[in-house]
């Protein structure tokens, strides 16, 4: 059994997939913990526990890895977000969103801030690609905000005439530099206050 290689389409077999698969993993855990510019190839091989020749079979170097990093997080990220966002319809369903967020980045007292927006922060300049593939990942989580913002207009909730796209961009805005804030902060605090306030205006326009 063979499977295609998402970058490049070459087929791969369960043993080379699971192995591409085992260097991708270990190298985004790497660079959400100690950011992308200080990983480098040999720490990827020594998590990773795949040898030199393995990872250049699978990866034309690092640039390219970091673009399977991306792939893989916003993956992740954006499943999480579909499973949390998808079929919410209140504001306190938004308001259960935030305090999932706000409690998981607690759990490292906002160390590493946002997974996709620490990857942004390091690789937008210098990468078309890369930069090109995280803006697509930010459009579709803020079309899933917007999708929420969208069923509180249709059920009465929020008043006719706000703009949801604006909203949807203002709530990620807020939730990203929350998660900047709380980074540097050591502190989730910052974040919970901007995505509070964010949401309190979104409800000061309910159609009541």
């Amino acid at each position: 059994m063979t499977t295609a290689d998402s970058q490049t389409g070459r087929r791969l077999t369960a043993r080379g997939a699971k192995t591409r698969a085992r260097i991708v993993a270990a190298a985004a855990e790497l660079m959400y913990v100690q950011g992308v510019g200080d990983t480098t190839l040999d720490d990827v091989l020594a998590a990773s526990g795949v040898s030199k020749s393995q990872l250049y079979h699978h990866f034309d170097g690092k640039d390219a890895l970091v673009r399977a990093v991306i792939d893989h997080v916003g993956e992740r990220v954006i499943e999480r977000e579909r499973d949390a966002l998808g079929h919410v319809s209140t504001i306190a369903g938004l308001r259960r969103w935030r305090d999932s967020l706000v409690q998981n980045n607690a759990l490292r007292h906002g160390a590493y801030g946002c997974a996709l927006g620490s990857l942004a922060s390091e690789v937008t300049d210098h990468d078309t690609l890369a930069r090109q593939a995280l803006s697509n990942l930010f459009t579709e989580w803020q079309g899933l905000l917007a999708g929420v913002l969208r069923r509180l207009q249709d059920s009465g909730v929020l008043a006719p005439e706000a703009s949801v796209d604006q909203l949807a961009t203002g709530l990620m805005a807020a939730l990203q530099g929350g998660y900047m804030l709380a980074q540097t902060a050591r502190d989730v605090t910052p974040m919970a206050t901007s995505v509070d306030m964010a949401l309190a205006h979104i409800e000061s326009l309910s159609a009541g």
